[in-house]
Formats: C-alpha cells, structure tokens, sequence
C-alpha cells in the first residue's frame, strides 16, 4: 500500500493524483435496497359466506361442517353438534336430512313474551332442524368384554 501512496497518475484534468487518493474515490457506500417489491400479497379473496354447506340427501363424514351462521338459524338435531360460533357440524357419518318442527316456547321465556304477542291469532312458529341419519354397520364388532 505503501508503494501505491507513493505512485502518481495524470488525472484527465491533467493534474497530478495520487493512486490512494483515486482508490478512495471508487469505494462505493452501502445505501438501501431499492423499494417496490412486496411479499404481502394475499388476503384479496372473498371470504366463505354465511349458510348451509352441505344440501339435504348428502352424504357427510363425521366432522364435516353442515351449516355455518351467525345467528341460530338453523338448529341442531339428531347427531348434529354446534361450536362456539354456531357451526353445525356432523357427529356421525350419513346422510343430511332438513326437518321443520312446531316451535313452542317456554311460557315466561323472552321469545315468548317478545315475538308471541306480535304474531296473528293462530300462527305457527316452525324451526329448521338439521339431522343426519347414521349409516347401518352391518357386520362391524367392537369388544365389550373378555371372557
């Protein structure tokens, strides 16, 4: 490095430089990296909407989700389970069956003393249940009890 202080070069102003003078001039610095790419590029699809998912006559596994909603619009019946916010989901495997039951609300209940009075003389309230009727296991044991 010593050797290369010493040197000299014509510059094109035609001024004498020194070769350590120029080697300092070339050094870039570190500067950021130049903006528009992005990786965060999801969440632009809609989102699943509200209501049944499986129609009456299919076939279910345990587990599948029969009916999602934000209210109880529907209710659960035979082998249906409900979570947390409402979604009605399958107990066991078989197939969907939608029922309409006569509702009747307990006597000092606000639904009856909120929506009662509000109906004609004679209405019938009815409500959508959804069942699933479970496969027959023909054949299929477990063990009870050893002899």
């Amino acid at each position: 490095m010593a050797a290369l202080a010493s040197l000299s070069f014509k510059s094109r102003a035609g001024l004498l430089i020194s070769a350590q003078s120029s080697l300092l001039d070339s050094v870039r610095f570190a500067s950021k990296k130049a903006g528009g790419s992005s990786k965060n590029v999801g969440g632009k699809s809609p989102g699943r909407r509200y209501g049944f998912k499986k129609q009456d006559g299919n076939f279910v596994h345990a587990g599948n989700i029969l009916a999602t909603q934000r209210q109880l619009r529907f209710h659960p019946g035979a082998h249906v389970g409900m979570g947390t916010n409402n979604t009605l989901f399958a107990l066991e495997d078989g197939h969907v069956r939608f029922t309409k039951e006569v509702y009747i609300p307990p006597p000092r209940s606000p639904e009856a003393s909120a929506i009662i009075p509000k109906l004609p003389k004679g209405a019938v309230l009815y409500k959508t249940f959804i069942n699933v009727m479970p496969v027959q296991q023909e054949a299929k044991f477990r063990l009870v009890d050893q002899v």
